[in-house]
């Protein structure tokens, strides 16, 4: 047998980032719909997000921020042995993303999968990446959230067009030698299955729905002690976090829970103003553009918690890279 040597864990090597060029603000909702962008703003936070072209699919967006994430690991393709896709909306079960993904970058005959745990999908992938180094089967492992949602919504329903976007962020994760270097924490992860009908798409040719109030009850009320158990499995304080990045689901969502938390000293990602919810990339997303404009910094403590349709929710604690 061929194992790789054992490791203390894993950590994450690099980020990668991508957003459609295309820019769709609350004014132009506004004119197609009855809609404002005070009405907009004060429900969900949102300015403005990004909507991927008629042609640009999600393998189209998740080779460009893995692509970025690789070229920042300074790993060569070879050195890659699974790619993960985190997606839930592309347009067909067959072909995964994943294989397709991992061929463009170069990356010859990895272990690939797709994996849909929705919005959570990020951290769930981060999850399996992390133990596929810690056990031996990989050396390094490319993770990606990428959705084009914008396929699976009706872009007359104001209570989802409003909200949802496209996107991808991508890390790439490798061994940590010593528990010194550990950089993915333990994840603290469930799913509450009996309120599954809450985010729905009713069948192969129909539209995201969502029953908007009782997503945002769970979301303010469950979600918290989540977080704080990938804490304390961590092993660190809510107030030693640098930076609190939750799924970017509405702002009034991340703010509460926040708030819940207590994670007084660390930067909250907003994304969600200038990005949307793009789903399983959000998470990625808002690490990636924080870390590039200098609010955390490499090996600071960042909390991660991603929840979602399904309903599923993950979280851990990670250390920029």
């Amino acid at each position: 047998m061929n194992v790789q040597p054992a490791v203390a864990g894993a950590k994450i090597l690099s980020l990668g980032d991508y957003q459609p060029a295309n820019v769709v603000t609350n004014a132009d909702l506004a004119a197609r719909m009855d809609t404002s962008d005070e009405w907009i703003r004060s429900r969900v936070g949102i300015a403005s997000r990004r909507i991927a072209g008629p042609d640009e699919t999600v393998p189209d967006m998740a080779v460009a921020a893995g692509g970025k994430a690789l070229a920042a690991s300074g790993l060569a393709p070879a050195e890659i042995d699974l790619v993960m896709v985190a997606t839930c909306t592309m347009p067909t079960p067959i072909p995964s993303a994943a294989g397709q993904v991992a061929t463009r970058l170069g990356i010859a005959s990895p272990g690939a999968y797709d994996l849909n745990a929705a919005c959570a999908g990020f951290c769930y992938g981060l999850s399996a990446a992390a133990s596929a180094i810690t056990s031996g089967q990989a050396r390094n492992v490319l993770v990606v959230g990428a959705e084009k949602l914008t396929d699976w919504i009706d872009p007359n329903d104001r209570s989802t067009a409003i909200i949802f976007a496209d996107g991808a962020g991508a890390a790439v994760v490798g061994p940590a030698r010593t528990p010194e270097e550990v950089g993915v924490g333990p994840v603290a992860w469930g799913s509450a299955g009996e309120s599954v009908d809450l985010i729905t798409i009713p069948s192969r040719t129909g539209f995201l729905g969502q029953e908007g109030q009782a997503v945002f009850r769970w979301a303010t009320t469950a979600l918290a002690p989540v977080a704080l158990e990938a804490c304390e499995k961590a092993g660190i304080a809510p107030a030693e976090l640098a930076a609190f990045i939750p799924h970017q689901a509405n702002l009034r969502i991340v703010e509460a829970i926040a708030r819940r938390l207590g994670a007084t000293n660390a930067r909250v990602a907003d994304d969600i103003v200038e990005a949307g919810n793009t789903s399983s990339a959000s998470i990625p997303l808002a690490l990636a553009r924080m870390a590039a404009r200098g609010e955390v910094r490499s090996g600071d403590p960042v909390l991660l918690l991603g929840f979602g349709a399904g309903l599923t929710y993950a979280g851990q604690v990670v250390l920029c890279p």
